[in-house]
């Protein structure tokens, strides 16, 4: 069952909601009870067989946690306990996650042809096992307090937040349990949930799903090793840059607006990522409690920046190359962590050279921001190349004909609308060729249309700030941010009045007549 399917929004949001409201005034226990039940149903929906899988990872890892606690005073009996609990998590993730992956590594490495069993990947079992292992590692730090299994089966399967996040901690879910406060039925928060849900809705399925036809066809003729022309694959590269930003900001809305229709606050997970002018900036608001636990459970623990410049920059490398790993057990996606991974040593550096040469006036040059965008643009949309390509070999393809490498040519049909510029355009070793006019012109109008809204509108953080929509709130940069006084911030703030509630219901209804086909998350598959 997904946020944008008719059986979720017209069955299963409001009956868990109306029956969490008339239990929450009964009894808090028997309302976080039944979220418990209802997000235990959302997760079988998918495949039951894979319930036992999660119900059994909370108890072990709840087990581990309580005997963590109770043994804080004895240090190595803790660390013991601690390093237990990290590797049965790990290996729960590591045989369903990656041992095809390794299997069929090591096949190829030694030219075998080893008969694979094909493993099912659990659905969200990299977020809820990332989950669980912050819970033990701070369980260990002492941040942690004892909990009923009620909460923490609570805090584990939420369902706004089970499937792809955020990553959320304990800190930031169990203290909003707990709180009766929170459990009583409020009309604004009803009100800000399903503002946001429908935002959020429009931007999945019209905007990421509406891209989406001029961004796959291209990776597949590229996957079947076709040669790509130059607008061709910046077409499909770009509309897959767009058709990602709106599919994982459109998620990370509706998981936020559904929790708060729950009186539940979730941290922001997504901020405006293609406004970032440098690399560090686009990590800090892209798949931001990912970022977190990256820094806190793998970089800081490698040692972060405190063994010297050459450390940290391996601190680094490792991280991101981790960090794709956890995306897909593939190829491409360690690719994609190193070219990371890579980005953010030459910014590091290159912020240690401009301090040295006294050269960060250049920071609030327009011309050296604007070119930091593009350079920063540029880099993440290489990146995706290796993120949605399905091998090696393809991405390769797609960025030789991004370079110009398969040469550059236009449709007849449009060189034709362009008069006598055309003849320019041919002098310049531009080839003509039949066919492709409509497709060329609808993927770069989509392009148009949506890189704007990526770049100059407030996102729908901001348009609810007044609300404090989520749990904790990002402000931008200047310095590294673009546009970051945009009088759109202003224009586009929520109230409560006949102009928004007529603009979000016309969300909502375009959001809900373009689910005639449902279309599955992009982050659903990690």
């Amino acid at each position: 069952m997904f946020f944008n399917s008719y059986e979720f929004i017209l069955f299963f949001l409001p009956i868990t909601l109306i029956v969490f409201i008339f239990l929450s005034r009964i009894n808090t226990e028997k309302a976080i009870g039944w979220l418990v039940l209802a997000s235990l149903f959302f997760y079988g929906w998918w495949n039951p067989d894979y319930l036992l899988l999660i119900i059994g990872s909370m108890g072990v890892s709840y087990f581990i946690g309580t005997l963590i606690n109770r043994t804080l005073q004895e240090k190595g009996r803790a660390k013991l306990i601690l390093i237990i609990g990290i590797v049965l998590n790990l290996s729960l993730l590591g045989y369903f996650k990656y041992a095809n992956f390794f299997l069929e590594s090591a096949a190829y490495a030694l030219s075998s042809n080893f008969e694979l069993h094909h493993i099912i990947l659990p659905l969200a079992i990299s977020f809820f096992t990332f989950q669980q292992i912050a819970f033990l590692v701070d369980a260990y730090k002492g941040i942690t307090k004892e909990y009923k299994f009620l909460h923490y089966a609570l805090f584990v399967t939420f369902f706004p937040q089970l499937i792809a996040g955020p990553i959320v901690h304990h800190k930031e879910m169990l203290p909003q349990f707990m709180d009766r406060a929170n459990m009583r039925f409020k009309l604004s928060n009803i009100t800000i949930g399903l503002a946001i849900f429908s935002i959020g809705l429009f931007k999945k399925a019209v905007l990421a799903d509406g891209i989406a036809v001029y961004a796959s066809p291209v990776f597949a003729l590229s996957d079947a090793g076709e040669q790509l022309q130059f607008f061709q694959a910046w077409g499909g590269a770009l509309a897959y840059t767009l058709q990602l930003y709106f599919d994982f900001s459109g998620y990370s809305d509706m998981a936020i607006g559904g929790a708060r229709l729950f009186g539940i606050k979730l941290p922001l997970n997504f901020h405006s990522p293609y406004k970032s002018l440098n690399i560090v900036e686009f990590w800090r608001r892209w798949h931001i409690t990912l970022s977190r636990f990256l820094r806190d459970y793998i970089y800081i623990a490698l040692g972060g920046n405190r063994k010297g410049r050459l450390q940290r920059y391996i601190n680094l490398f490792v991280t991101m190359l981790l960090g794709g790993l956890w995306h897909g057990a593939g190829w491409t996606f360690v690719i994609w962590g190193a070219l990371h991974g890579t980005y953010l040593i030459i910014n590091h550096f290159w912020h240690f050279i401009a301090k040295a040469l006294k050269l960060t006036f250049l920071e609030t040059s327009k011309l050296w921001r604007g070119f930091s965008w593009a350079l920063t643009f540029t880099a993440v949309v290489v990146g995706w190349v290796f993120f949605r390509a399905s091998h090696f070999d393809s991405a390769v393809g797609m960025l030789q004909a991004m370079a110009g490498l398969n040469g550059v040519s236009l449709p007849y049909g449009i060189a034709a609308a362009l008069g006598g510029f055309s003849s320019y355009i041919q002098i310049a070793g531009f080839e003509l060729v039949h066919g492709g006019g409509a497709k060329f012109v609808f993927t770069y109008l989509w392009i148009l249309a949506l890189l704007p809204i990526a770049l100059i509108m407030p996102n729908t953080q901001q348009i609810m700030s007044r609300f404090s929509p989520s749990f904790n709130d990002i402000e931008d940069n200047d310095k590294t941010t673009l546009l970051p006084q945009n009088p759109a911030y202003r224009r586009f703030k929520f109230q409560f009045n006949v102009r928004w509630a007529i603009t979000l219901a016309l969300t909502l209804t375009f959001g809900m007549l373009a689910l005639a086909q449902v279309s599955e998350f992009l982050y659903f598959q990690f």
